[in-house]
């Protein structure tokens, strides 16, 4: 949701009619687990390359290793990362 507030603010994707709407339908619609930031997350930051250091990448990538999850992103960067399991989108 951090990452989606940020494209939304940069003005990177569109989202109505607000996105504190949308983001209570969302969570109201969608089977949403949150991830917690923990000492595995940190951990898996060690043993990542992201081709860039986007701390909102790097949060993403780190998670998706630490929880064995599969990353759903349109992000070059992102689905070049090894070391994740990435679905390109």
């Amino acid at each position: 949701m951090w990452e989606a507030f940020l494209l939304f603010r940069k003005k990177r994707v569109q989202i109505s009619p607000d996105f504190t709407t949308w983001l209570a339908n969302s969570l109201n619609v969608l089977p949403v687990v949150e991830a917690p930031l923990t000492f595995e997350v940190a951990r898996a930051l060690t043993s990542l390359r992201v081709p860039h250091d986007d701390p909102a990448d790097l949060f993403l990538a780190a998670t998706a290793k630490a929880f064995e999850l599969t990353l759903i992103t349109a992000d070059r960067n992102l689905i070049k990362t090894a070391g994740i399991s990435v679905l390109a989108n």
